[in-house]
């Protein structure tokens, strides 16, 4: 059953289903979904919680032994599995395809990863999972459809505000969900008795000491590493989410890595089609000249790895192991890390 993002939470409140296949590259809706999936789950009993990384490195018979396995202090479990690639292969195929058919009430399975085609909706093992559960992609929002969640988020704000105040919230984040989200969040506690028009608006949005993830990627893409190093130590004082700047970190990747693809086969790039506004173009420009694709590959495998290590462990000081991904994007080598001990205090 596919359930778009805006109505997924009325889904949990009729009940979990046996699983979940989240997929897509926006990192804003994904981000939430997962995380009331995790809210819901944790409230129904599913006390122990596995990740899993299908990455080139991952056996299958992992995933085969925590469905099979229950903890003698949890009656119930949720497992999570990352596709990298949306792609689980022969192999996975085959093990997802009979776990659909076998999945105990007491397990509950999501699975997520980037966005995938119809090619991959119509495979077998698809097929068996969305038939007991609910299948969610989360895409980038234009037009009407911006305006209309910008709108609803302000509204769960508890804002008064026009249809002015929400064109200027969707122009400032340029259809990135997260800058948005983050603005508004700081609309709420600078305007607390929630009335907005666009002069106060305005006023807002105009501040350069409002740091947001948003405006850490452009720098980062631009290469000035020592504003990568403030922004991540402003982003530490205001409590960021680690795993939103990893996302974040993610999807330029992916971007890096398409427009590298294009431009090594001589193909045309087509910016807006890839969801680049032209006043980014230039930043995207200069990362593809400061960037190889063997240096991207490396990108990649450092970025997979913080990702799973987030999930999996309490890491103390996650804003270095940022800083160090960041500065990877501006072009310092990851056995030259001795800039990245200014960041000593992010």
């Amino acid at each position: 059953m596919q359930v778009y993002p805006d109505r997924f939470r009325q889904t949990l409140k009729e009940g979990l289903k046996g699983c979940y296949l989240i997929f897509g590259d926006e990192p804003q809706q994904k981000f939430e979904i997962l995380q009331a999936l995790r809210t819901a789950a944790k409230q129904q009993g599913f006390d122990e919680r596995t990740v899993l990384v299908a990455d080139g490195e991952f056996s299958w018979s992992r995933l085969i032994d925590a469905s099979q396995s229950m903890s003698l202090f949890a009656a119930r479990q949720l497992i999570e599995l990352e596709l990298p690639t949306g792609k689980p292969g022969t192999e996975g195929a085959g093990l997802l395809t009979e776990l659909a058919g076998n999945l105990s009430a007491d397990t509950l399975l999501i699975i997520h990863g980037a966005r995938i085609g119809k090619d991959v909706q119509r495979t077998k093992w698809f097929k068996a999972l969305d038939a007991i559960g609910v299948f969610t992609i989360c895409y980038p929002l234009e037009g009407a459809q911006l305006h209309k969640w910008i709108q609803q988020r302000l509204q769960s704000e508890a804002f008064q505000f026009s249809p002015a105040c929400v064109k200027l919230i969707a122009d400032f984040s340029e259809g990135n969900l997260m800058a948005a989200a983050q603005e508004i969040e700081k609309l709420s506690l600078a305007y607390p008795d929630k009335q907005l028009d666009e002069e106060r608006l305005a006023s807002a949005l105009v501040d350069q000491s409002r740091f947001n993830v948003f405006q850490l990627v452009d720098i980062m893409l631009q290469g000035d590493r020592t504003r990568c190093v403030k922004i991540l130590q402003r982003l530490e004082s205001e409590g960021i989410e680690p795993n939103i700047i990893i996302w974040a970190l993610v999807r330029e990747w992916q971007t890096l890595w398409k427009l590298n693809h294009l431009q090594n086969t001589g193909q045309t790039i087509t910016w807006p089609k890839l969801g680049i506004w032209k006043n980014r173009q230039g930043f995207y420009q200069q990362a593809m000249q400061r960037l190889s694709k063997g240096e991207l590959t490396l990108i990649g495998e450092q970025l997979t790895e913080a990702d799973q290590l987030f999930k999996q462990t309490s890491v103390v000081r996650p804003y270095i192991k940022l800083c160090h991904l960041c500065l990877l994007f501006t072009g310092v080598p990851l056995g030259h890390m001795a800039f990245a001990e200014s960041a000593d205090s992010v």
